[in-house]
């Protein structure tokens, strides 16, 4: 019995030591720094995902021409929880909505320091285990009040200390279709009015109160997509214009009736990204090769819109362009979008925008399986990258973390600096712009850069900033698990399935002829504990083997999978034990059942982390390989040799049976290369 708790022990205690490392591996703390406004910077804030003007451009100027080689200065950095927002600022201070196990937040930072001046807790985690986790929208600022949304479409306010005002659940009060991502238009306010596209019956756009949060009207049939309103002036008619799911459509502000609503699909549609107005044009853009459209809004006509072109020069999907003068800047997306060891495909491009024509286009089509940072650097490939404009000049960020300033110039595409500022995860915020910092994040870190003149930028505060790396570690090596970004993209073969299942093999082999030797010269103790002695040292010879074997032979070997099945089998041996033993401590086995379901879910993390989307299979495989685990079990019950060489070939057999059950379920479900 003894031997049976000090197994369950090894397993909690490893399963532990994992949860801990997860939780504070990607934790840094900020810089302590003082209050910062540099000269000759405009105190405009950014109040919106879009900015001032609900078009990416900030008018604060003096922005630095070039960087130093190792990046700007950074302000602070530090771990945020999961989440898609991106940042907005006005007085000194940033908020950002995320999510931790605790629930989802309205967060307010110090822009100088990072510290966190208060949180605001309001709905529970969204989608904790799965693809795409935490809340997609970002907060809006008006007059001193934070108005959010969740991917459940609650909206609320809070006052600027984080007191709640008021919230309204729109899902069940409109009837709202939903969006099949979770909902993400960002609350945006038109005089006393909040716009939100809720795509209900009746209710395809509504206005709200933005003191009480009461209806003002609401219009329309059609549902919603993940692009906000955008309200806007032609010809004297003040309006809200919305691109939905399968429609974009026009509102009178103050009325609510709807002016136009021009058909643009069928069935579900994604519609993410901003549309682009100058006077009474618009430009709106469809993701994957859908191209774009300009339209002329004519309200005190009949049609009151009409199309002026089509474009399949410009497909945008999370990162939405910009217009300076009269071209369009933005990402031409190819493909679905990227992870962070898979970017999308496709070409920055600065396009025309009354013809479509393409002025210059950066990157090619093909698919970027190899993010490796110089390459990209001599290159000067910009990726699929949100941007933003200041002071004459495009602020780029892609979806790999790297950060680029370059010239806001249709003669061609002339970078200026570049930076790796994040790393590890998908980067789609939008950044921010707030006295001459630019806030930037991706799904789980935050950044401060400062972009100003250095001549006219606090010399103290610079002198604590921290510098970026001038080369960050190549996508193209190992990381600690053994990936490369190639291993992502690619399915499990049989060969690579086989090499995993020998590596595995081995190194409980290993560990086997490890226990032997330890239980002949070592004391009488190891004897009666040899079995935690064989699982303690499997699972560490499982854990090391995989990278190990990675990095040695250039070939991803996951053997990670081999710890799930130590638990699972532990956890058999326990089951069988208390059905024998009456006098069995019931909290025995829901300690082992506790560490059985806590390292699944380690594993799983892993495995989303690091975008190994496949290896879910083997946690589903364990079905399969029951029947060879229970003779497993009852060769280990009994003494003798022959018991001993039984049970150490049915264990065998059990765990190729697992391997092969893992591999029967990706042949079934995607098909399994032989190489």
């Amino acid at each position: 019995m003894h031997s049976r708790w000090i197994g369950s022990a090894s397993v909690i205690l490893i399963v532990a030591c994992a949860l801990v490392w997860f939780t504070t591996s990607n934790t840094q703390s900020p810089v302590d720094s003082s209050a910062f406004l540099p000269q000759g910077a405009a105190d405009l804030g950014w109040p919106t995902i879009r900015g001032p003007h609900l078009n990416g451009h900030s008018d604060e100027i003096h922005l630095a021409d070039a960087w130093p080689n190792h990046g700007p200065p950074v302000l602070w950095r530090r771990h945020l929880g999961q989440g898609y927002s991106s940042f907005v600022a006005f007085d000194g201070r940033v908020f950002t909505q995320y999510q931790t196990l605790a629930g989802q937040f309205v967060l307010c930072l110090d822009a100088t320091t990072g510290s966190t001046l208060w949180q605001h807790r309001y709905d529970d985690p969204y989608e904790l285990d799965g693809m795409y986790p935490g809340p997609r929208s970002t907060p809006t600022i008006d007059e001193k009040h934070i108005y959010f949304t969740s991917p459940d479409l609650t909206v609320g306010c809070l006052n600027w200390e984080g007191e709640e005002l008021w919230t309204v659940d729109l899902s069940q009060r409109f009837e709202s279709l939903g969006t099949g991502f979770g909902y993400a238009c960002s609350p945006i306010i038109a005089g006393e009015k909040i716009l939100l596209p809720v795509g209900g019956r009746n209710s395809a756009m509504i206005a709200l109160d933005k003191r009480t949060g009461e209806l003002i009207w609401k219009s329309g049939d059609d549902p919603a997509s993940y692009s906000s309103a955008l309200p806007t002036t032609v010809l004297d008619k003040q309006m809200a214009i919305g691109l939905l799911q399968n429609s974009f459509c026009g509102f009178d502000l103050h009325s609510g009736s709807q002016l136009f609503r021009v058909a643009l699909s069928r069935g579900y549609d994604e519609h993410s990204a901003w549309p682009i107005l100058r006077n009474d044009l618009v430009w709106i853009s469809s993701p994957f090769q859908g191209g774009s459209q300009l339209y002329r809004i004519t309200p005190d006509q009949s049609p009151a819109i009409e199309l002026i072109g089509e474009y399949k020069s410009m497909s945008n999907d999370v990162a939405s362009s910009v217009l300076v003068g009269e071209y369009v800047y933005g990402f031409d997306l190819k493909e679905s979008q990227s992870n962070a060891r898979h970017p999308s495909r496709g070409s920055f491009r600065c396009v025309n925008f009354y013809t479509g024509e393409i002025a210059w286009s950066n990157g090619n089509t093909k698919p970027r399986r190899n993010v490796e940072f110089e390459t990209m650097k001599q290159s000067q490939t910009i990726g699929h990258a949100s941007v933003i404009v200041a002071d004459k000049k495009l602020i780029l960020l892609n979806d790999t973390g790297d950060l680029i300033l370059a010239k806001a110039s249709p003669e061609q595409y002339t970078e200026l600096a570049r930076a790796r500022v994040l790393a590890g995860k998908t980067a789609w915020a939008t950044p921010a712009l707030h006295r001459g910092l630019l806030f930037v994040r991706n799904h789980s870190a935050a950044v401060c850069v400062y972009l100003g003149d250095d001549d006219r930028g606090d010399a103290a505060i610079l002198q604590r900033s921290v510098r970026l790396r001038s080369k960050p570690a190549s996508d193209s090596e190992r990381n600690w698990i053994g990936i490369r970004s190639e291993d992502t993209l690619r399915m499990p073969t049989v060969r690579t399935m086989a090499y995993s299942w020998i590596a595995t093999t081995v190194s409980m082999a290993c560990a086997a002829i490890l226990t032997a030797i330890a239980v002949l010269i070592g004391p009488r103790t190891l004897r009666l504990h040899w079995h935690s002695v064989f699982l303690t040292l499997s699972m560490t010879s499982c854990m090391a083997a995989g990278p190990l074997l990675s990095h040695a032979f250039n070939e991803f070997i996951f053997t990670w999978p081999g710890c799930l099945y130590l638990v699972f089998q532990h956890a058999i041996l326990v089951a069988q034990f208390r059905r024998s033993d009456q006098h069995a401590s019931r909290w025995h086995g829901r300690a082992t059942a506790f560490g059985f379901i806590a390292m699944c879910y380690v594993y799983f993390v892993i495995c989303r982390e690091h975008n190994l989307v496949s290896a879910w299979v083997f946690l589903c495989a364990f079905p399969v390989a029951i029947p060879s685990a229970l003779a497993t079990r009852w060769f280990h019950n009994r003494d003798g040799f022959g018991n001993l060489v039984a049970g150490s070939t049915a264990f065998v057999v059990s765990l190729s049976v697992y391997y092969a059950g893992a591999a029967a379920i990706l042949w079934w479900r995607y098909g399994l290369p032989l190489n």
